[in-house]
């Protein structure tokens, strides 16, 4: 059996041929054509005033930061389980990382336990869309609107995703995309930053150019440009954005692609979830998720473990996923758990990510799920 890996980065054909017309035309650096068609394609496909292609999700997040002023002594809620890059951004500005505990059901933070971890030194609550399923936006922006607090969308996984018909990234102050190779849409590495205050655009064009107004100048709203303000280089190569832009061409194809693969993992393994041997993702009501993953959770760690190799022993490549923030080194220098773990590490020690990916076979999602069904059939 050939190997099936967990994933394989996007192709649709035509990225070469996009890469090409970029070195061509002789503006590689950023915001060429291919930039600006990405930028307006996501204005239009969710609704965003402004939408910044950055060179990662971990840039974006930290623009997000700035943009919200987040200073020394601040205080920012988030969940633990989720990738380190949410509270770097953070903890680079000085400010002290509240975890709140999740919700089992989708891993999202459990908004009901966000309000007592808020203090008079809270700034903003960071949400991430675990598998491009929504948290509970309405709850989340409801509660921040009554303590004045910021929202960040960490939708890195999250892209074509919906909330109650909105699109996530656009619900909250500011939205985070990636466009890792591991996302449903690729640059090799890069993000996005949605914005839906439009005042908040120029400064944030400054932030993304080193500080500089270079945007106004290209626009030719000012005869030259110089540092204006804190920034850093978050502007993406436009042969990043090339190969972006062949797959939004492509998007909704990927997204059906993704979302049969997904139905289908889900059909072939009801019957252990029916007989109790795992656990399937669930997806609430209002949500529109992306088949960005398909998970199962095992009874607990160990159970997880030797699944994991016999997985790896038929050449099919299965993955863990967050250890959980708090739990780290770091967590523990500049953060702190606010309440109980309840679920955050159970949980995260149960789930296991299954292949999937953009053009997997309905053969190797069978093979996959028949791997899983022998083992428990096999190994207990």
């Amino acid at each position: 059996m050939q190997k099936i890996n967990f994933n394989v980065p996007p192709v649709v054909g035509t990225e070469t041929t996009f890469i090409m017309e970029a070195i061509q035309s002789h503006k590689i650096c950023g915001d060429g054509q291919f930039t600006k068609r990405c930028s307006e394609w996501f204005e239009q496909q969710v609704g965003t005033p402004k939408a910044l292609l950055t060179t990662s999700c971990t840039h974006a997040i930290e623009m997000a930061a700035i943009l919200a002023d987040i200073q020394t002594g601040d205080e920012v809620i988030m969940p633990s389980y989720t990738f380190v890059s949410t509270a770097n951004a953070f903890a680079l500005r000085g400010a002290k990382i509240v975890f709140v505990d999740i919700r089992p059901d989708t891993m999202n933070i459990d908004e009901k336990l966000i309000e007592d971890a808020i203090t008079e030194r809270t700034k903003a609550i960071v949400v991430v869309h675990y598998a491009g399923v929504s948290c509970e936006m309405d709850t989340i922006c409801e509660l921040a609107k009554r303590h004045h607090l910021y929202v960040i969308e960490d939708a890195a996984q999250g892209v074509m995703s919906e909330y109650k018909g909105k699109a996530l990234g656009t619900i909250g102050d500011y939205g985070c995309y990636s466009f890792h190779e591991t996302k449903n849409y690729s640059m090799g590495e890069g993000g996005a930053l949605l914005i839906k205050n439009k005042d908040k655009i120029l400064e944030a064009e400054i932030i993304r150019e080193k500080g500089t107004n270079r945007s106004q100048f290209f626009r030719g709203e000012i005869d030259k440009y110089t540092w204006v303000d804190i920034g850093s280089s978050y502007l993406p190569s436009e042969l990043n954005a090339a190969y972006l832009w062949a797959q939004l061409e492509k998007a909704q194809d990927i997204y059906d692609d993704r979302m049969n693969s997904w139905n289908f993992y889900y059909e072939m393994l009801k019957d252990l979830k029916e007989n109790e041997r795992i656990e399937l993702p669930i997806i609430p009501e209002g949500c529109v998720h992306n088949a960005h993953m398909f998970y199962i959770k095992t009874q607990n760690e160990p159970e997880r473990a030797r699944l994991i190799q016999y997985l790896k022993e038929r050449s099919i490549h299965a993955v863990f996923h967050y250890i959980p923030l708090h739990t780290a080194s770091a967590g523990k220098r500049f953060g702190v758990f606010h309440g109980e773990d309840k679920y955050t590490t159970k949980e995260s020690e149960r789930l296991l990510r299954l292949p999937m990916y953009y053009g997997l076979k309905n053969t190797d999602i069978e093979y996959v799920a028949n791997v899983i069904r022998d083992f428990y059939k096999y190994s207990f």
